[in-house]
């Protein structure tokens, strides 16, 4: 009997040992995701900010080079940033970004040769192999800014659509409280006529009775652009 304790605990000791070892395990890779996430942010920042230096402070073909890296990241990222966040809601806009996948590939090639090309020294070649840079790098950025003003055109659509929905069931709603003369008071009134007492007056009960719509507090802001009341002063 000792000998089965002992063995249970010693399993349940193990067992603890390992979820701990599990749980540091998660922890330490989700603070190296953190980690590496931070430290491309800075990488694409500096990388951002060379290039934009060099657009300003180089002349030449050196300029042109920077100013098309620096349009093809801009794009890309963009581009990249929006189709994410959109095929959350909208499952169709994955395969617009599978479309981006394909295209991020080509991206990708176009800005290590833009690197490359950036180290060349033999500058006349590299004025020659200006334009075909230039041609694939707005071949890009064009078909990345078509993916992602489709996309936004796309949303903003389906925003006016919901918006047009709801101003008109607003409208009917609205309309539909304007009827108080309407159906719903014939009864009572063809009551009182026919006992002869007054429309509305339906006792002592009635009188106890809550109001059917009850005031809401002017001190309670339910939407972020209401305001809160001033408090009373006392004195």
């Amino acid at each position: 009997m000792e000998a089965a304790i002992i063995t249970i605990m010693a399993l349940l000791f193990l067992a603890f040992v390992a979820l701990g070892v599990y749980a540091t395990v998660k922890v330490a890779k989700a603070a190296k995701r953190g980690v590496d996430r931070t430290l491309d942010q800075a990488r694409r920042t500096v990388e951002d900010t060379t290039l934009r230096a060099k657009t300003f402070g180089q002349a030449g073909a050196a300029s042109e080079l920077a100013r098309l890296r620096l349009s093809l990241r801009t794009s890309m990222r963009a581009t990249q940033e929006a189709l994410q966040a959109g095929v959350g809601e909208d499952a169709s806009l994955k395969e617009s970004l599978d479309l981006f996948h394909r295209l991020s590939a080509h991206g990708l090639e176009l800005d290590d040769d833009l690197k490359r090309i950036e180290r060349e020294p033999d500058k006349t070649w590299v004025a020659g192999q200006l334009p075909e840079l230039r041609r694939r790098t707005e071949q890009i950025t064009g078909s990345a800014d078509a993916l992602r003003r489709a996309a936004r055109e796309r949303a903003l659509k389906f925003a006016e659509d919901d918006l047009s929905s709801l101003s008109a069931q607003i409208d009917v709603e609205a309309g539909a409280l304007r009827h108080w003369d309407g159906p719903e008071a014939a009864p009572e009134q063809a009551a009182a006529e026919a006992w002869g007492s007054p429309a509305g007056s339906a006792g002592p009960a009635a009188a106890d009775a809550p109001p059917a719509i009850t005031a809401r507090d002017p001190r309670r802001a339910e939407y972020p652009w209401e305001k809160s009341a001033r408090p009373e002063t006392t004195t």
